[in-house]
C-alpha cells in the first residue's frame, strides 16, 4: 500500500544500509545496520509510516545528500 508519509526506500543488503525518502520534507534519510528481515517486515507492512513510527529505529541515522535521489 502506498504511504502518505513516506515517497520512497530502498535497502542494500550488503551494506544494510536503509534509505528513506519522505514527502513531507523531500529528505533522505540512511539507516544503519537494518537487516533483510527487518526491511521485508518494513516493505510487507500494510501502513509502512505507522510501522515506521512504532518500532523506532535505535540504529545509526544520518541525513543523505539530496543530489543523489532517483
Amino acid at each position: 500500500m502506498p504511504s502518505s508519509s513516506i515517497r520512497k526506500t530502498e535497502h542494500d543488503p550488503n551494506s544494510r544500509i536503509l534509505s528513506v525518502w519522505f514527502v513531507a520534507s523531500g529528505k533522505r534519510y540512511e539507516f544503519e545496520d537494518v537487516p533483510p528481515e527487518t526491511f521485508a517486515a518494513f516493505r510487507a507492512a500494510f501502513a509502512k509510516g505507522r510501522y515506521f513510527n512504532d518500532h523506532p529505529q535505535s540504529l545509526p541515522v544520518r541525513q543523505a545528500d539530496q543530489d543523489d535521489d532517483p
